[in-house]
Parts: C-alpha cells; structure tokens; sequence
C-alpha cells in the first residue's frame, strides 16, 4: 500500500522551497502525494499563488481558507485558529499516514497543531533554528515538540533540536532544501528575465524583500521608511521589490512600497510574488539582494554576491561571509550598500561558501519519508542530553 504523505503549505516561499520535495515525492511509485494549501496562497491580496501550484502540475487535494483579512495580531491570531479546526476536518478526510511542514509561521503552527491532536506523524523542516526577531522563533519551536521526524539544515540546528528532548535517531541533518532549486532549476538570462518582468536594468540592480519584525512594535513602518530613503539615494540603481508576507504590519510595508514605486515608475517595480524561478534568477541578476528575508541568508551566498541583512529578524542564523549586518537606521543602511557596491567587498565574495549544504537535500530527505517505520513513533519520550560529566 502506498504511503500517503500530505505535504502542507501556506505561502509563496514555503512552496518554493517544498517544489523539489514535492516533485520527487510524486514521482515515486510507494508514495501517494497529497497536497494541503492553504494561507496566503488563497488571497487576492498575495497573489492567489494556488494558481502557481495547479501550473506546476499539482493536484491540490485540499485548499483551506483561514481569512486572512486583517494582519493585526488579533487578526492573526483568529487565522491559526480557523485553521486549527479547518485543518483537523481536512485530515479527518484525507487520512494522511505522515503529514510534512516547513519552518516557523503561524499557519504550519496550526496544521501541526491539528495533526498531532488527531494522531498523524508529522515531518518538521528547519527546525533548531533561531530567528530572534520574530514570534517565529517560538513557533518554530513548538512545532519541532509536536513532530516526530526533523529535518535540520546544519549541524547546529541538529544539536538544538535535540536539546529540546528530541531523539537523535529521529533529527536528521540534510541541508537546506532551498539550494536545490539552484542546483536543479535552469534561471533566466538577464535579457529573459529583463523581456518577462518588463523592466530595463540599469547600471546597478538591486532586489528587495523586507518584511515585519513582529517582536518590535510598530517598528515595521519606520525600518521600511528607512529603507526606502537610503534606497532613494542609490543613483543609477534598478531595484525589484518582492512585497512582504501576511504578518502584522505586512500591509502596511506593501502600501509605502506601491507608494514608492508609483514615485520612481523608471527606477523600481513591485512583484507580489515572483515565483522560484523568476525569484532566483533576479538574484542571479542583481548586484545585491536587500532586506531581511531568511533566502538573503541560505539562498543567496550560493550566488557569490552581498546580502545587506537589515536588523533582528534574522538574528541567530548561521551566516555567510557575503552578509553585511546592519540597523534598520538610513545612515546604516545607506553605509552597508556602500560597502555591497565596493570592488574590495566584491573580490572577497569569489571565496564565499554557503554553510547550508549542497543542494541535493531532496534525496535525502525523501528515502527517510517513504522508507522509515511509523510503528510507535507517535510514542515519544523526552531525551535527556548527558552533561560533560557523564550526568543527566
């Protein structure tokens, strides 16, 4: 009998990274792949990214609305709780033997919630990682307490996994799935991608994914104001905005960035989603990608050129030496792109090498899906770590 293997996504980048897990779990002969989407992938206001699955070729089995109409943290916090009950009654009817979710947001937060409460074996990606930032990070967390099967990106994150009482024969590390997408996927040339977006690029080229710091009140309209205003003194500069995510305040950094782009219609274009592909060929493309998006910290420094990481959300990630670190202050972000320009910088770059893997984390990943027993599995106990002296 096949194993039923429901793999869960709620936004654009989630599925950009599950794609190649997704494509290799359809194609093996012992697994029946189910899909759940749900979260932004449904709304007008992200883009209805659904859209992006069907016309990659897969069958959706469920899609779940969980209203995403407000960001404010009330708003949010009704959305996790839709999904809870959303997501049980589509288990309930898909009857998955394993369900798989990615990282640390509150939608993966709710189907893991769901799944464990019914029973279901659930598989955690990029757990043990740490985003001090946002209340990601004890989201993320929890989630790895309610799975049974982790896959981790380093060694780090492995061990911190299991410092959190999980068996080390269950914590896996394989890498950051995302690399895959730039190993296996052919990007666009600069001219395909110039003729497919509609943009001309000039002399310098920036990308720019900034989204909500949800730890930091009302700071989110404040850093992207700066942003913006060192943006503004870049000359000769094309800069591609990818918009921000459904969190608190994310509305409000897409209203500045519509507003900024309709101000500079010769120098900026805004996307609501790119997609893998277009995504990670304007990274090909530019000079530097801009923000405070996890992809400026695993999936960038596989392309040798700077990241201008801007504040705390990102705080606690292993890092490439092509990250520049700064305040979401002008003065510090104008400096650090400064520095992502400079010849000395760019030279150090050819040396760069990314710490998050070799992008062949899908085989790995995929033979531990289908081939590990789930007998008992459901059955933890808390692993105590033995101290340096042999104590527990």
């Amino acid at each position: 009998m096949k194993r039923k293997v429901c793999v869960f996504t709620g936004t654009r980048a989630e599925y950009g990274l599950l794609k190649p897990l997704m494509s290799e779990l359809k194609r093996d002969k012992n697994v029946k792949l189910q899909t759940l989407v749900s979260g932004m992938h449904l709304s007008k206001d992200f883009g209805l990214t659904y859209k992006e699955i069907l016309k990659d070729g897969f069958k959706i089995d469920a899609k779940v609305d969980i209203d995403l109409k407000s960001d404010t943290p009330e708003g949010i916090s009704r959305s996790t709780g839709l999904g809870t009950m959303r997501y049980a009654k589509t288990f309930a009817r898909l009857k998955p033997d394993l369900v798989v979710v990615l990282g640390d947001r509150f939608e993966a937060f709710a189907a893991a919630t769901a799944a464990m409460i019914a029973r279901i074996p659930i598989a955690h990606l990029y757990g043990g990682e740490a985003t001090y930032g946002l209340i990601d990070e004890p989201i993320r967390h929890s989630i790895t307490k309610m799975s049974h099967l982790h896959f981790a990106s380093l060694e780090e994150y492995r061990n911190r996994i299991i410092q959190l009482g999980e068996s080390p024969q269950k914590v896996f590390k394989v890498g950051a799935i995302g690399l895959d997408n730039i190993r296996q996927l052919k990007l666009l040339t600069k001219k395909e991608l110039e003729r497919d977006l509609g943009v001309k690029f000039l002399k310098r080229n920036l990308l720019v994914t900034f989204h909500p710091v949800t730890l930091e009140r009302e700071a989110s309209g404040q850093q992207i104001k700066n942003l913006l205003a060192a943006l503004q003194e870049c000359k000769d500069t094309f800069i591609i905005f990818t918009k921000g995510n459904a969190d608190t305040d994310g509305r409000i950094i897409n209203k500045m960035i519509d507003q900024y782009v309709k101000k500079y219609p010769n120098t900026s274009k805004a996307f609501v989603s790119l997609g893998q592909m277009r995504y990670l060929s304007c990274v090909k493309a530019v000079d530097a990608v801009v923000g405070n998006s996890s992809s400026g910290i695993v999936e960038v420094p596989s392309f040798k050129i700077p990241t201008v990481n801007i504040g705390r959300r990102q705080a606690g990630r292993v890092q490439a030496a092509s990250v520049i670190n700064c305040a979401p202050r002008k003065k510090d972000i104008s400096r650090a792109l400064r520095k992502a320009f400079s010849e000395d910088f760019r030279k150090k770059l050819k040396t760069v090498k990314n710490p998050y893997g070799d992008g062949k984390s899908t085989n790995r990943i995929s033979k531990i899906l289908k081939d590990c027993s789930l007998d008992n599995i459901l059955m933890k106990s808390f692993y105590d770590m033995k101290g340096k002296n042999g104590e527990k």
